[in-house]
């Protein structure tokens, strides 16, 4: 097994076996200047490819000499440290001061609403001062009864103030946190194996993986030990890694396990892709995939092969070319895939070779595992596992909101009919895996799946997403939760149709709860309605695919007031996806 454990985050499957991997130790590298690119590379300066930043302290800081230009966000991170709040327990001083005392500063003002995101501590000072957004990480979105049981005990002491989400990534976000708390939920969370460390802000967020990793019979691998190989490596056991805390932007990271690409490749900044090479198993890399306000990528391959019993170094230095080279200037342009169109891939691939142990990385195999014709499966209700004698069942969350209760709930159904597991999916739904079959009846019987999370939701919320929206988001434009949920029941009234439609709604351009990649997507803006009022509304997106053939989805109209939208989706249903109006519907069945 590696040097670096492997901390599963849940109880080993029944009749599972664990992969195992090469003795790996790797030291963060200190920036190096190093040659210009070869030919067949974008013409790139040779003072370009000189690293911005270098190693003092045991941090990575911004030289001198390339800190004209930056944005506010690169200069509070030179003002302070981030990391020195968590690795130097400056958390336990911060949480110690009143507010009204904290605004008097300009640097402690930043450490609440910009550094404490370091931490996965997100400040809502506009909607909800003086009570923060923590998210945490959860490789492969496993996570236990124990951890689920803390989390809604930390929630329920807010009140109203006090609920969670399941993420787009996997993961949970817990809401209404306060300051002087901080330290004694860090200890809470160490306790339960779980940790909030660096999941915000210019950091590696959390590595996703197949929701149906280790119980899929057709599955490809088992990704649980490569994504917590991955956030163990990245977060130095959760004890802080400064390697990889001053990147530019942030960076998506994901290991693909299924045909069904539940994980969604397209829109990451490293994806591994699974494919053999001359009798081993190891992983093709797609590079580059991002969503922003100005612009949205899919990810590219970078031609480069890992085996799969080696795929930190890999990750170590594409994240140390990008942390070295990136651009701080304009947030909108610091993404990974910027600095690719400015090198060539090529040219980003050599710097990547440049920061290999044996500077060398293997050209793509042509040998992918995946099954491109695959179709796509759904993932609700009962499931057999490869495990003869059980099942998994998938939940549907509505809109991914969850209470207090929800929660002790979850963990006791996981507890009783199961391992004590959930598994968090993208679509921000739950998984129960390792069920015994004769379980079953007495599982689907349980009030809490035929009341409130329905194995068999209706069609068209089974893949219905929404972002936060601005009921807690500072950022967004618009409600999103509750708006998506009524205005999905409002079109399922009018027509009927015979698959499931992807509907994802997003509170702002940041794209949180990624538009692009729905079959129709709404965007949060502020628009005129037909009396010239200014109300909210959508920028409506169509077309976005996932799987084999991804494709990132387009405007297709502007500014709709979402008072406007339900006969706008009906229309759509109509004309794309092959609904019926439900009067004519019900006319010819008479």
């Amino acid at each position: 097994m590696s040097s670096l454990s492997v901390k599963f985050l849940a109880p080993l499957l029944p009749n599972s076996s664990t992969n195992r991997f090469k003795s790996i130790k790797l030291q963060a590298t200190p920036p190096q200047t190093v040659a210009p690119p070869s030919s067949g590379s974008a013409e790139v300066d040779a003072l370009r490819l000189e690293p911005r930043v270098e190693e003092k302290d045991g941090f990575f800081v911004l030289k001198e000499k390339f800190r004209t230009g930056i944005n506010p966000q690169e200069k509070v991170k030179i003002e302070k440290e981030p990391m020195k709040l968590f690795m130097e327990n400056g958390i336990e001083d911060l949480a110690k001061i009143p507010l009204e005392e904290i605004e008097k500063s300009k640097l402690t003002k930043d450490d609440i609403d910009v550094r404490l995101k370091w931490l996965g501590l997100f400040h809502r000072r506009k909607h909800h001062y003086g009570r923060f957004m923590m998210r945490l990480k959860l490789p492969n979105g496993v996570t236990t009864s124990a951890q689920t049981r803390y989390l809604a005990s930390v929630i329920r002491k807010y009140g109203k103030d006090g609920c969670a989400d399941v993420t787009t990534r996997q993961n949970w976000q817990i809401r209404g946190v306060v300051l002087p708390d901080v330290p004694e939920i860090l200890k809470g969370l160490d306790e339960v194996g779980l940790t909030s460390l660096q999941s915000g802000m210019d950091n590696v967020r959390n590595p996703v993986g197949n929701p149906l990793a280790g119980i899929d019979p057709h599955e490809i691998v088992d990704t649980r030990p490569y994504t917590n190989l991955l956030s163990q490596y990245i977060t130095a056991n959760s004890r802080g890694n400064p390697a990889f805390t001053n990147l530019p932007r942030k960076w998506n990271v994901c290991v693909i396990g299924s045909h069904d690409l539940y994980e969604h490749p397209h829109i990451n900044d490293l994806a591994y892709m699974p494919a053999t090479k001359n009798g081993r198993f190891g992983f093709n890399l797609l590079v580059g995939g991002f969503f922003s306000p100005k612009r949205c990528a899919e990810a590219i391959p970078l031609d480069a092969w890992v085996p799969g019993d080696d795929i930190l170094p890999v990750c170590k230095a594409i994240l140390e070319a990008f942390r070295d080279l990136g651009s701080r200037g304009n947030r909108q342009k610091t993404r990974m895939m910027w600095l690719i169109d400015e090198l060539g891939i090529e040219g980003f691939r050599e710097e990547v070779v440049k920061r290999m142990p044996q500077q060398d990385l293997e050209r793509a195999s042509s040998e992918d595992l995946v099954d491109t014709q695959w179709e796509r499966r759904d993932y609700f209700g009962v499931h057999p596992q490869k495990q003869e004698g059980y099942s998994f069942v998938g939940i549907h969350i509505p809109v991914g909101r969850v209470q207090a209760d929800d929660m002790d709930e979850l963990a006791r159904v996981a507890d009783t009919y199961g391992s004590g597991e959930l598994r968090l999916t993208v679509e921000q739904n739950i998984i129960i895996p390792n069920i015994e079959n004769s379980k079953l009846e007495a599982l689907l019987q349980e009030p809490l799946l035929k009341d409130r999370f329905s194995p068999e939701p209706p069609i068209l919320m089974k893949g219905l997403v929404a972002c936060t929206g601005n009921q807690f988001c500072g950022q967004a434009i618009i409600e999103t939760k509750v708006r998506a949920l009524k205005v999905t029941e409002e079109v399922g009234r009018l027509i009927s149709v015979t698959r499931p439609v992807r509907m994802h709604w997003t509170g702002c351009p940041n794209t949180c709860g990624q538009v692009q990649v729905a079959d129709i997507g709404f965007m949060g803006c502020l628009t005129r309605n037909k009396d010239g009022k200014v109300v909210e509304g959508a920028d409506v997106f169509l077309g976005g695919r996932i799987g084999s053939d991804s494709h990132l989805g387009d405007v297709y109209k502007k500014g709709v007031p979402c008072d406007d939208l339900v006969p706008l989706v009906v229309e759509l249903m109509v004309e794309k996806f092959g609904a019926v109006l439900r009067e004519r519907k019900e006319e010819s069945e008479d």
